[in-house]
């Protein structure tokens, strides 16, 4: 697996189009997003339906030809230096093949973030535009309004990428389930998304020579043990060089899920860290994907070879 092109960091004053793939956002989160962002500095322009709800699936922010246009526009907008995600939620599946990737290619690289649903969009930028991309929080998202470290963590990577060159679990996270250092581009996102975008156009093939970044949410632990034994039985697993567990908010008790990942990821006889502090959790980290890095289970750190932004 091959480390991908890293876009431009951002600078004070860059335009930033913030948009929603997948589920409404509500508008007094979407405001308090968009003041988090103009203290940044940034120039946030919001998409013309992030606001729209399905008429007859409630679920969706508008329909899937809408939240598709959005996305296209923004990226394509040459003012634009970022794409920021409002929300997860569900409906990335039902856009992202109407996307115009030979477009979106021309218009060069730039900043891509959102985590869980967005994880399908991840997939597709790496393997259809060769982009870094950051899984972390989202725009919209309640943690991200209210926890400054989640903030301070986005605000560090999108302008001073450098500086967290170093990713450190959570405190008191980043427990080896098994020890070890490995070596690989960092890939993953949400379980359950990267389970169910399996053998579709536009996921990885596979996690070969890659550390794969994994977590979810709401998922009772014989459902994490159901997504992760289809991705072994498909092969996806084959070769992977590591593992870096996140969060896994709402999925039961803390003893069921270890036995799970014992039992699942064990056998693969490579480094397994858990509990390092990114995604649906409080105070998410902001992680690259496709960087190459380092990981040390033991001392519960993944190193970039260099800054996830140019």
């Amino acid at each position: 697996m091959n480390q991908l092109v890293r876009p431009p960091r951002l600078a004070p004053g860059a335009r930033v189009a913030v948009v929603a793939p997948s589920g409404p956002v509500p508008e007094e989160r979407l405001q308090a997003g968009l003041d988090i962002l103009r203290g940044w500095d940034l120039d946030p322009v919001v998409a013309p339906h992030v606001l729209d709800r399905q008429e007859e699936l409630d679920y969706l922010a508008g329909t899937d030809v809408q939240r598709a246009a959005d996305l296209q526009a923004a990226w394509c907008d040459p003012s634009v230096a970022a794409v920021l995600c409002a929300r997860g939620g569900y409906g990335a599946q039902r856009m992202v093949d109407l996307l115009d990737w030979a477009a979106m290619r021309a218009a060069g690289p730039k900043v891509f973030a959102g985590f869980s649903d967005v994880t399908v969009l991840h997939q597709a930028f790496a393997t259809r535009l060769g982009l870094v991309t950051l899984y972390g929080p989202a725009a919209a998202g309640v943690d991200f309004l209210k926890n400054a470290r989640a903030q301070d963590h986005l605000r560090a990577t999108l302008f001073e990428p450098e500086s967290v060159r170093t990713l450190t679990a959570v405190p008191p996270g980043g427990t080896a389930l098994v020890p070890g250092r490995a070596r690989g581009v960092t890939l993953g996102g949400c379980l359950s998304l990267l389970a169910s975008d399996l053998g579709t156009p536009h996921a990885h093939p596979g996690a070969r020579g890659g550390l794969l970044l994994v977590e979810d949410v709401g998922e009772s632990p014989y459902r994490v043990d159901r997504c992760l034994t289809q991705l072994l039985r498909t092969g996806w697993l084959d070769g992977a060089a590591g593992i870096v567990l996140g969060s896994w908010a709402a999925c039961g008790p803390r003893e069921g899920l270890r036995a799970v990942f014992t039992d699942r990821l064990g056998g693969l006889g490579v480094p397994v860290v858990e509990e390092f502090g990114f995604g649906h959790g409080e105070g998410a980290l902001t992680m690259p994907l496709g960087v190459r890095a380092e990981l040390d289970a033991g001392t519960g750190t993944l190193t970039l070879d260099e800054p996830a932004l140019g």
